[in-house]
C-alpha cells in the first residue's frame, strides 16, 4: 500500500513530463474492457526478434481490432519505434499503459522512446517509476537506466 501512496505522488509531481503519457485516455478504449484472453503471440514475437517488424505490426493490428491487451499494444509500440514511426509508437505506449499502467517493459520502452525523440527528462521520469515499482530491480529498469546512461554520455545535436 506504501508503494501503492508513493507511485500515485510521484505521478502527481508537475516535474515529470511521462504523466501526460501515463494518463492519457484513449477515446476508443474508455468503454472498452481489457481482454483478459490474450491469444499466442509466439509468432508475432519471433517476427519482432528477426527484426521483421513490418509483419509484427499488420500481425499486431489485425489482433488489435478484436483484443484489448496491454502486451499487444507494447508490441505495437516496439515494433513501430524500430520502424521510426515515433508518433506511432507514442500512441501504442499510450495505450499499453491506459490498460496497465504498471506495465514494466511499456514504461521501459516508452522510455526508450523519450531516448530517441531527445526528451531525457521524459525518460527519466519513467525511470523513476520504475524505480518505484522494482524495488529490488528488474530487468527493465536496469535497461532504461543503462540507455539514459548511454544518451548522457553522447552529444546531443543542437
Amino acid at each position: 500500500m506504501k508503494r501503492l501512496a508513493v507511485l500515485l505522488v510521484l505521478l502527481a509531481a508537475p516535474a515529470l513530463t511521462a504523466v501526460p503519457a501515463l494518463l492519457a485516455v484513449p477515446a476508443a478504449a474508455v468503454d472498452t474492457p481489457p481482454s483478459s484472453d490474450l491469444p499466442d503471440l509466439s509468432a508475432i514475437r519471433a517476427q519482432i526478434y528477426s527484426g521483421e517488424y513490418e509483419a509484427a505490426v499488420k500481425g499486431l493490428t489485425e489482433l488489435s481490432a478484436t483484443v484489448r491487451h496491454a502486451d499487444i499494444y507494447n508490441l505495437l509500440g516496439f515494433a513501430t519505434r524500430k520502424l521510426g514511426r515515433y508518433e506511432e509508437s507514442a500512441r501504442w505506449y499510450k495505450e499499453a499503459l491506459y490498460y496497465d499502467p504498471t506495465h514494466r517493459p511499456a514504461i521501459e520502452y516508452q522510455g526508450e522512446l523519450f531516448i530517441a525523440t531527445g526528451d531525457l527528462e521524459g525518460a527519466r521520469g519513467n525511470l523513476q517509476i520504475l524505480d518505484l515499482l522494482c524495488p529490488s530491480g528488474c530487468p527493465e529498469r536496469e535497461t532504461l537506466a543503462a540507455a539514459i546512461a548511454g544518451a548522457e554520455k553522447s552529444p546531443q545535436p543542437r
